[in-house]
């Protein structure tokens, strides 16, 4: 743990974005002599930076450059909950444990495209209610 201590976090392209109601930012990692950070590390460390909590910053995208020891990558850090739940995709909602994956086998979701592709205009979000009942 002692060499994730020696392991900086720098944010550039800052942007608040209000009407999605959160900041978002570039995120510069350099880590000499590890192989990389965490994200629950990184999300801890801006939490903290910025005056916020670690389950409204969300950090995806981050690459490691060649030769290592730098990594960059993207983070939002949204106001509120609500804000996050509402603008955050679901796969990222998932991937921070604040929402469920839909399981459903390949075949009911082919089947489900299938019947919607024979409807049109809003009332293809009626077979897709109709299918999850």
């Amino acid at each position: 743990m002692s060499d994730a201590a020696t392991a900086t976090i720098r944010t550039r392209k800052f942007l608040t974005n209000r009407l999605l109601g959160r900041k978002q930012m570039i995120v510069d990692v350099i880590h000499p002599g590890l192989a990389n950070l965490s994200k629950k590390d990184i999300r801890e460390r801006l939490a903290k930076a910025y005056k916020s909590t670690p389950d409204l910053v969300f950090v995806f995208g981050f690459r490691t450059a060649f030769g290592g020891s730098h990594s960059t990558g993207f983070a939002l850090i949204y106001d509120s909950l609500d804000a996050a739940k509402k603008f955050e995709p679901t796969y990222r909602l998932v991937r921070a444990g604040m929402a469920t994956r839909a399981k459903q086998s390949r075949k009911q979701r082919k089947e489900k495209k299938n019947r919607q592709k024979k409807v049109r205009g809003t009332k293809k979000a009626k077979i897709g209610a109709a299918a999850k009942k």
